[in-house]
């Protein structure tokens, strides 16, 4: 095995958004029972190092495709295409406003104690999340659209920050 490897090709997985997530899973179990800590507690210590070293290395890598968002930024990463972050104030104006009425919706929601408020907007952000990544599939796997996707990326940083923040109230509701 190489440490230089991408993610992808580290659980022989195509390089792209869309991704088989059962495929994902096994692969990465498969992985784990071949380089565990635990398989080489009586190697010595340069065997139990490495296994340790791979190890971390294939839960970052698996941690990283599991999750769509981190797996987008990886492949702009793979690219070589920066994401921009630094960028976020520029976003559209209409964009910062929509997230502006969220969050403000989400404080007065919380502030009253509207649980069930709170879970309808959490299903329409879930909902509005599902069909961004949607969109980013079609802009990263079919277009090849980097500079497009980087802006998805960015507002979907926005947007599942916004669903922590509605988490953490339905929360703080049931308290």
């Amino acid at each position: 095995m190489d440490f230089n490897t991408d993610h992808f090709s580290l659980f022989e997985l195509p390089p792209g958004f869309r991704l088989d997530a059962a495929l994902l899973d096994r692969r990465y179990l498969e992985m784990q029972s071949r380089v565990h800590p635990d398989r080489f507690a009586s190697a010595g210590e340069a065997e139990r190092r490495l296994s340790l070293q791979w190890a971390t290395r294939v839960n970052e890598a698996y941690q990283t495709l599991k999750k769509p968002l981190a797996r987008a930024k990886y492949l702009l990463h793979l690219a070589a295409h920066e994401i921009g972050s630094e960028n976020n104030a520029a976003m559209p104006a209409d964009f910062l406003v929509e997230q502006m009425e969220w969050r403000e919706a989400v404080g007065e929601a919380r502030a009253a104690g509207e649980h069930h408020q709170l879970e309808h907007l959490h299903h329409r952000l879930q909902r509005e999340i599902r069909e961004r990544y949607d969109e980013l599939a079609v802009l990263l796997d079919d277009q090849h659209d980097l500079e497009q996707s980087a802006d998805r990326i960015r507002r979907l940083m926005f947007i599942e920050k916004l669903l922590i923040e509605i988490d953490d109230a339905m929360v703080a509701c049931e308290e």
